[in-house]
């Protein structure tokens, strides 16, 4: 029997190329042979539209698995990409946070949810919304380990602390397994000397957590959710799909989880 990883890909800090990481990551594992699911955490369906998804035409979302209208197996599309399935989110989602304040055991909706799905995938990669609410909360309680990534510019530490104790919180009191999987490194501009700066000062403080692969600022990168396509399909040769697939392998080999 396969038993499935869950990653969370967690940062609070919007902007720093968390869902690109999400498709990209998840459909370059896919591309290896290995099953993957992708859930969409976020709200604003960033990783639904990327993989060339309608949101407004999805049937079940996440939402629904949350909120216990359908099992997770009925919210799943099916080989979106070769070895990706999806469960999509759409806007419906934001409500979700509202309605689960007042639901007990509301930071494990989504654990238990993926309890009958975990061992049909060898990666289940969860995409968090930019936030520290109960949507991440869950996705946190419901992983073996998080991803975190930092983009290569001014303040790109600031707010890591705070995630960092959440993490350190969700350890403490609802899933005691959570590591720090890595951490990545976006957005890499090798013409500034900002970006040498903000690299050293990264792997400065998480050591060896840190990804060798880093992912360099690209317009194909940019480009490729526009045509609902992971830029491994969009643009394989591109100095961004090489990065993706170079962490993928890095992932896969388990250096670190």
């Amino acid at each position: 029997m396969k038993v499935g990883k869950a990653v969370a890909l967690a940062n609070q800090k919007g902007g720093v190329g968390k869902s690109t990481t999400a498709v990209n990551l998840s459909s370059a594992v896919a591309s290896f042979g290995k099953k993957v699911l992708l859930i969409d955490v976020d709200p604003q369906g960033n990783a639904t539209s990327g993989l060339g998804i309608e949101k407004e035409d999805v049937k079940y979302s996440l939402y629904d698995v949350i909120s216990g209208r359908v099992k997770a197996e009925d919210a799943i599309i099916k080989n979106v990409y070769k070895n990706l399935d999806v469960m999509p989110s759409n806007i419906d989602l934001a409500g979700a946070e509202i309605e689960l304040v007042n639901t007990v055991s509301r930071e494990t909706r989504l654990k238990r949810a993926l309890e009958s799905l975990i061992s049909n995938y060898d990666y289940i990669f969860m995409d968090c919304p930019p936030s520290l609410g109960l949507l991440t909360i869950n996705a946190l309680t419901a992983a073996h380990g998080v991803i975190i990534p930092i983009q290569c510019e001014y303040y790109a530490l600031e707010g890591l602390g705070q995630l960092l104790k959440t993490i350190d919180l969700v350890r403490e009191y609802l899933n005691p397994g959570l590591e720090i999987f890595g951490v990545l490194l976006t957005m890499y501009d090798s013409r500034t000397k900002l970006a040498q700066q903000v690299t050293a000062e990264v792997r400065n403080y998480f050591k060896e957590k840190v990804f060798k692969a880093i992912i360099p600022r690209s317009v194909r990168v940019s480009e490729a959710p526009s045509y609902g396509k992971p830029v491994i399909y969009y643009a394989p040769q591109s100095n961004g799909a090489q990065a993706y697939i170079s962490l993928a392998r890095e992932f896969v080999k388990g250096r670190r989880g």
